[in-house]
């Protein structure tokens, strides 16, 4: 049997293509003692929460139906968000020239956080253009990668 987020997204494409969004991620978290099946939305004019809402109020009794989480869950359906994570190729290569944070699991010259200009993205690598130098980092030693906006 696929994994949670698999047979979820499967369920969902439809909707956010009803809807008029894109779907940007399925999350199956646990947070403290809830657990949280999360559906992230993305729309180029914004999501709004009447989109939350008729993604979730058309997901939830297909959810009831395929009955694959056996735990309880919170369902939350928002949008990606401004600093949003980048964890599938698609968002790389839509955020070229972006800025962003890399978080490494172990530490790359002396630091396991850097913030840059992504500047190319391929199968197994990013090119991350920093204040000093342009790194070359593996996907496989990235722990998280999201947008960074610049709040000032």
């Amino acid at each position: 049997m696929s994994k949670i987020t698999d047979v979820v997204t499967e369920l969902v494409l439809p909707i956010t293509e009803e809807v008029g969004v894109s779907l940007w991620d399925v999350e199956y978290v646990r947070t403290g003692s809830e657990n949280y099946l999360r559906i992230l939305i993305d729309n180029e004019n914004g999501v709004s929460i009447d989109q939350c809402e008729a993604v979730s109020k058309a997901l939830d009794p297909l959810l009831d139906e395929v009955d694959i989480i056996n735990d309880s869950f919170i369902l939350e359906v928002a949008s990606a968000g401004i600093e949003r994570s980048l964890k599938k190729p698609e968002h790389f290569l839509k955020y070229e020239g972006s800025l962003i944070e890399v978080k490494l699991y172990a530490a790359v010259d002396g630091s396991k956080r850097y913030v840059g200009i992504l500047s190319s993205f391929n199968d197994d690598s990013i090119s991350l253009e920093t204040d000093r130098e342009t790194l070359t980092i593996p996907l496989e030693k990235i722990a998280r990668a999201n947008l960074k906006y610049n709040w000032q």
